[in-house]
């Protein structure tokens, strides 16, 4: 019975983080969409930072599992590279909590969304960064530091794909497959 209203606190809160937001989303909230005493939730949390730390963990495990669906062994690393990018920022724009998450840290930089926002972040570069060293390993890119070629390449696709957009017409997916290609790979020079 318990793991039934752990699991209804958890969907709960993830509705409620979705639709108000961290800052705005209160026990009070998640116990009342829970159909649960309040005090219920406070035999599974200590407080919202906890059950708000275990909706994310949660998230990050579904991202990294997205990721690993899109690589396909018979592509080679830079086409598995990009499917991978392309399906986190995907991951990113679907999922209303992620959306929510994202906005809150640009508007109102709830220092707790900031710092689960870094998290989020942290774990794709550590995800990439594990690809990059794969790739070191069997002399298909040269070697490099993974954790500063993680983070380059993850922060020119987020730029590629929500920045660009923001202004100007947005990019193709091969259209940046070939922008990655050309900048991070092959360089500029002749």
């Amino acid at each position: 019975m318990s793991v039934d209203r752990k699991k209804l606190i958890i969907e709960a809160a993830t509705k409620s983080f979705s639709l108000f937001g961290y800052k705005a989303t209160t026990m009070d909230q998640v116990a009342k969409i829970a159909n649960v005493g309040k005090g219920t939730i406070y035999t599974f949390y200590a407080n919202k930072e906890e059950l708000f730390k275990e909706i994310v963990d949660n998230m990050i495990v579904e991202m990294e599992k997205e990721a690993n669906d899109a690589i396909n062994p018979e592509q080679p690393f830079m086409e598995n590279l990009h499917l991978t990018l392309y399906r986190l920022l995907e991951f990113r724009r679907e999922h209303q909590l992620m959306i929510k998450l994202f906005q809150e840290e640009r508007e109102i930089r709830t220092p707790a969304v900031l710092e689960i926002v870094e998290e989020i972040e942290n774990a794709i570069i550590s995800f990439i960064a594990e690809k990059i060293n794969i790739a070191i390993q069997k002399k298909y890119i040269k070697d490099c530091d993974p954790e500063l070629t993680a983070f380059l390449m993850l922060k020119m696709y987020i730029t590629l794909i929500v920045d660009w957009e923001r202004i100007r017409k947005p990019l193709s997916k091969e259209e940046i497959a070939e922008l990655f290609d050309l900048y991070l790979f092959k360089g500029l020079s002749f």
